[in-house]
């Protein structure tokens, strides 16, 4: 009799779970369901550039911008970095304990110190190449970073700090794997480098779409394929992210055409040495900036791109569309359900429900 009880009881639970909409079962199961936004600032000013420092959202932007919003004063210090008549922009941003590191995007390739203390700026590294484009930076620790841009020969280049920051040297095209032609870098979010611990992952985008994985903070590399879409100027991977040493996530797709859903998300679960296609026709097209959510088991992932800010719950595999602002261009976040995401001509903080 107990059994009969309790099957059926497991019947009725079923077809109730059924019953419930998108919503009322990710609100079962403690997923998002909402998101409240509130603009920090807005100005005329595009910016691919984030990272949270405490309580400050440090951003660099076009025309020789950067800065920081003070989340608890509500506050914004903006400064401009001249340099001659150039008009630069910061694409890559990273820090240590003491420093803002900002990489201007295009020749001449120009990375400056930023004090956090005092906003002192300093030029640390410069190269002239007329194929000079940096897309990314990052660092492993308060003494090692590295930041990565397309090929000026036939590898990626790659440039390495080992003294936080004060010097920078790049990396010798023989020390590093082959590019295919047409393969490079897209500076969409500064999420072309992940870092986790000593491991390092770079993506690339045009004819090829590959994951570039070094274990020894970029002394070796091993080059990994991927079935994300590519062959094309515009297609490949666009942004990445990894949960944990595992368990990674990438996507992109074809920036043509922003409402193709095919073949634009994949994910791993081997440390990115193999590959997997997942949500398949479903949630967004291109993709600027993916993120996992913290404390979200690897499951739970943001995208901002051209289907505006859109939440899986599921690794991937579905999507809920949370707002169709498509004006954003990158995201991170302050807590599990607190993000800062930026974009054209503003910035907001995302409260996610």
């Amino acid at each position: 009799m107990k059994k009969v009880l309790l099957f059926c009881t497991l019947f009725v639970l079923m077809v109730s779970f059924k019953t419930l909409n998108f919503n009322e079962k990710k609100a079962l199961f403690g997923g998002f369901t909402s998101v409240q936004i509130d603009t920090l600032f807005k100005d005329k000013i595009s910016i691919r550039a984030i990272l949270i420092d405490k309580n400050k959202v440090w951003y660099g932007g076009d025309y020789s911008r950067f800065g920081y919003y003070d989340l608890d004063k509500n506050e914004k210090f903006e400064e401009h970095i001249y340099r001659d008549t150039l008009k630069l922009e910061f694409r890559s941003i990273a820090q240590t304990s003491q420093n803002i590191y900002l990489l201007s995007v295009a020749n001449p390739a120009l990375l400056y110190q930023v004090s956090k203390k005092t906003q002192k700026v300093k030029l640390v590294y410069k190269e002239i190449n007329q194929k000079v484009f940096y897309d990314s930076m990052q660092f492993w620790n308060d003494k090692e970073g590295i930041a990565i841009g397309d090929p000026t020969e036939d590898t990626f280049s790659i440039i390495v700090t080992r003294d936080g920051g004060e010097t920078w040297t790049k990396l010798l095209s023989d020390k590093l794997p082959t590019n295919s032609q047409g393969e490079a870098a897209f500076a969409a979010s500064n999420t072309n480098i992940v870092i986790n611990g000593n491991d390092t992952w770079l993506v690339s985008g045009g004819k090829k779409a590959r994951v570039f994985y070094s274990a020894d903070k970029a002394k070796t590399w091993k080059v990994i394929e991927t079935p994300i879409v590519q062959g094309k100027a515009m297609t490949g991977i666009f942004t990445a992210d990894f949960y944990d040493s595992k368990h990674g996530f990438i996507a992109g797709g074809d920036y043509d055409l922003p409402n193709k859903k095919s073949n634009n998300k994949a994910f791993t679960a081997d440390g990115g040495m193999t590959w997997t296609l997942i949500g398949q026709d479903m949630g967004f097209g291109y993709a600027s900036c993916i993120q996992y959510v913290p404390g979200g088991n690897g499951k739970e992932i943001i995208c901002v791109g051209s289907e505006g800010i859109q939440y899986s719950q599921n690794g991937g595999e579905n999507w809920m569309q949370l707002s169709t602002d498509s004006s954003l261009f990158t995201i991170r976040f302050v807590n599990r359900n607190t993000a800062i995401a930026a974009g054209f001509n503003k910035v907001i903080r995302l409260r996610f429900k």
